[in-house]
């Protein structure tokens, strides 16, 4: 996984309008990369929802967002949109960027094993750099983590 000090790996991804990302559009911004498992689940929609609801705050602050997650992008798109979601989330079925950040990890749930993405969240400063990862996402509560 990566760690504070890290550089932003480089990555291109379709978002849910089917235009393509790419790390370079965030060169020289300050950025938050969350990878979340599934899209219209609780804990997803109530993280993405909360990051919204604050996504004014945190532009204030410098952030540009991203949210990542294995979904289709005809998934991804719909979840943006019943949602009302400001920022790209990007359809990573091949699941580029989530390896590349190491979140693909082995995951256990009720006694089952599974390989799965870990809820996590990055912090990149204006150089590309991390300067936070957060693991214990507060899913109803994430933007405060970010703006304290």
């Amino acid at each position: 996984m990566l760690q504070v000090g890290d550089k932003l790996p480089n990555f291109n991804g379709i978002n849910q309008n089917g235009e393509t990302i790419s790390s370079k559009n965030y060169l020289g911004r300050k950025l938050i990369v969350f990878f979340y498992p599934k899209a219209s689940t609780p804990g997803c929609t109530a993280e993405a929802c909360n990051l919204r609801d604050h996504y004014t705050e945190l532009k204030e602050a410098g952030f540009e967002l991203l949210g990542v997650s294995a979904d289709e992008e005809s998934r991804q798109k719909k979840f943006a949109d019943k949602n009302g979601l400001p920022f790209n989330l990007l359809a990573d079925t091949h699941k580029e960027v989530i390896e590349a950040f190491g979140v693909w990890q082995l995951k256990k749930f009720m006694g089952r094993e599974f390989m799965g993405i870990v809820r996590t969240t990055f912090v990149f400063d204006e150089n590309s750099i991390c300067t936070e990862v957060i693991s214990k996402v507060e899913t109803k509560n994430h933007s405060a983590q970010l703006l304290k």
